[in-house]
């Protein structure tokens, strides 16, 4: 198994990557200007890390309903199924961004916004949940008895 996380926005798309140990790692940010960049170069991704799943971050509001971007996410991942064929897992992704934003000192969160850090810090987080979910934890060898 290995996993693309993805937090999608219009301006960027926050990527993680994870596989078979359970484990999800930031990747670099899709800040391209166009949207059609940001489009070919994750094309890119999912073919140079041989992704297998892809994992979306879905914007549920915080009663459950799904939230006012869901129909753009729902449009993404139809078009993610359709361009790479693979299977497309949606997440929860309520509050992962603003937990991603706390890692970050209060002084730089606005410089960092337009890096795509704190999008590929919250796709790490919406990834990390599916695999914790999927990947079942290592328990260490009993010694003794």
């Amino acid at each position: 198994m290995r996993c693309l996380g993805i937090d999608y926005g219009t301006r960027r798309i926050g990527l993680s990557y994870g596989d078979d140990l359970g484990v999800a790692t930031p990747l670099p940010a899709l800040v391209q200007p166009a949207p059609e960049q940001r489009w070919l170069a994750l094309g890119v991704v999912v073919q140079q890390r041989r992704i297998s799943d892809l994992v979306l971050g879905y914007p549920y509001n915080m009663d459950g309903s799904a939230g006012f971007k869901a129909k753009e996410v729902d449009a993404f991942a139809a078009r993610l199924r359709a361009e790479f064929g693979l299977p497309v897992h949606l997440v929860d992704e309520r509050l992962t961004s603003h937990e991603a934003e706390a890692t970050i000192a209060k002084a730089r969160r606005r410089e960092v916004r337009a890096s795509g850090v704190v999008d590929s810090r919250a796709a790490t987080i919406i990834l990390q949940d599916f695999l914790d979910q999927k990947v079942p934890p290592v328990m260490p060898e009993e010694n003794g008895a």
